[in-house]
């Protein structure tokens, strides 16, 4: 018999396209039950994924079974596309391959093979964390950079800087944690005097009130001088010294330069370089409603009013403007098109953070403005101005709209009013330069 066009039946295939069944999910499983174990002679021998073949996977193991069932959970929770849920599948099969209970799945062990495979390293250790039979040894990054920073400091000193700054990053019996942002900037501002010092001390003891600051001027000084009181007061808590060589040391008030405005072409450049759904959105929540870059990115789907036309921001109330308004619902548009199953309850996401429940980074978020004279702190800066100029120059004011602490808004209000007297100066000149000189009116 001979083969007819259309003479077939059609028979539907698995795996996504038009006119194809969806898989089935994966049959429920839980963590197996053993009653015994054979433990170990001589503990874990750290395995070598990287010379695993794929093709060689055990399919019928029942610890990958009930990985790819946590895995389908965590797909329908958080939207994962079909592309991840494969790589998640095949990433799974491969770490689980000959897997006996007891076993611990280390970071570094699985992080080369599934990145030399293009799979899915995050998503991968979603699911293995789940499963309770993974351990994340990699190195912070706060450990590559403070031993760059501390290299080249004598011995004493060095060690007695690594623990002032782990005390600053982890906190201690009388102080807390600071940001890793703070703990980076009191380093770097304190290592130049540490290199110095490094030369001819062996540790901070034999510091001296004239070793402390000789060349550094205006705000650096200000700066350094508050990073060595924080190492000294520590030193001297902790029994390192005996005397604080920066106490009774004057600071000084520094003097904030007046706040300039931007210039409307600044503006227009930035209004031009958001091509994009979410970065017009992100230049008006900076330039309509000041919001800082952490907040933009922290914003939640509940923070959004459209009924009531309300839009919260770091926990303030603010009314929606025409224009915050439509930017709000093209981006909402645009973010139901292109990621209609994603569980992420941040306002602004991307690819890398549609699929899981993280916020979007600070850099994503400023890049469209980065290498624009109005960028988005600018903006922010730019639209407090703007408040104070039109409402006056009440800190109260700024403080009650904006959320800003007591110094900040004293500080927009200084500008403000400085702009307002330079205004007006330059006004009563015009008017007397163009004024009828008393000589003219007498016929001199």
């Amino acid at each position: 018999m001979h083969y007819r066009r259309g003479s077939a039946p059609v028979v539907a295939r698995r795996g996504g396209g038009r006119g194809t069944l969806p898989k089935p999910p994966p049959a429920p499983a839980w963590r197996l039950s053993a009653d015994w174990r054979q433990l170990p002679l001589f503990g874990q021998i750290p395995r070598d994924y990287g010379r695993l073949d794929p093709a060689d996977a055990d399919l019928a193991s029942p610890w990958l079974a009930w990985a790819k069932y946590l895995a389908y959970q965590f797909a329908e929770t958080r939207g994962w596309g079909r592309g991840i849920r494969f790589a998640v599948n095949r990433g799974l099969a491969l770490i689980l391959t000959g897997y006996v209970e007891g076993d611990i799945i280390r970071h570094t062990e699985i992080f080369a093979p599934l990145r030399a495979l293009d799979l899915r390293v995050g998503h991968v250790v979603t699911v293995l964390e789940k499963m309770e039979i993974f351990e994340d040894d990699s190195e912070p990054s706060l450990e590559g950079w403070l031993a760059e920073r501390l290299e080249g400091l004598s011995p004493g000193i060095r060690s007695e800087a690594e623990r002032w700054t782990r005390v600053l990053h982890n906190g201690g019996p009388r102080s807390l944690p600071r940001r890793e942002g703070t703990v980076w900037l009191s380093l770097s501002r304190v290592r130049p005097a540490l290199l110095e010092w490094s030369t001819h001390y062996d540790n901070l003891r034999e510091v001296t009130r004239d070793d402390d600051i000789k060349t550094l001027h205006g705000r650096q000084r200000h700066d350094q001088l508050v990073a060595m009181r924080s190492l000294f007061t520590w030193a001297k808590r902790s029994g390192l010294i005996f005397r604080n060589p920066t106490s009774r040391i004057k600071v000084g008030q520094y003097e904030y330069a007046v706040l300039q405005p931007l210039v409307p072409a600044q503006v227009d450049r930035s209004v031009a370089a958001a091509t994009t759904p979410a970065t017009r959105l992100i230049l008006a929540l900076a330039a309509v409603h000041a919001a800082r870059v952490t907040q933009i990115a922290t914003l939640m789907l509940d923070d959004v009013d459209l009924g009531n036309r309300r839009l919260t921001i770091a926990g303030r109330v603010r009314p929606l403007d025409d224009l915050t308004l439509k930017l709000l619902l093209d981006w909402l548009d645009h973010r139901r098109s292109r990621w209609p199953n994603t569980a992420n309850f941040h306002l602004l996401i991307n690819n890398q953070t549609a699929t899981k429940a993280s916020r979007a980074s600070n850099h994503w978020i400023s890049a469209s403005m980065r290498g624009q004279d109005a960028t988005l702190e600018r903006l922010r800066v730019d639209r407090l101005l703007e408040e104070a100029l039109t409402h006056g120059p009440d800190p109260l004011h700024l403080a009650a709209v904006f959320g800003l602490d007591d110094k900040t808004a004293m500080r927009y209000a200084d500008s403000a009013r400085a702009l307002l007297e330079q205004a007006a100066e330059q006004q009563l000149d015009e008017t007397c330069s163009t004024r009828t000189p008393p000589d003219a009116i007498m016929g001199v």
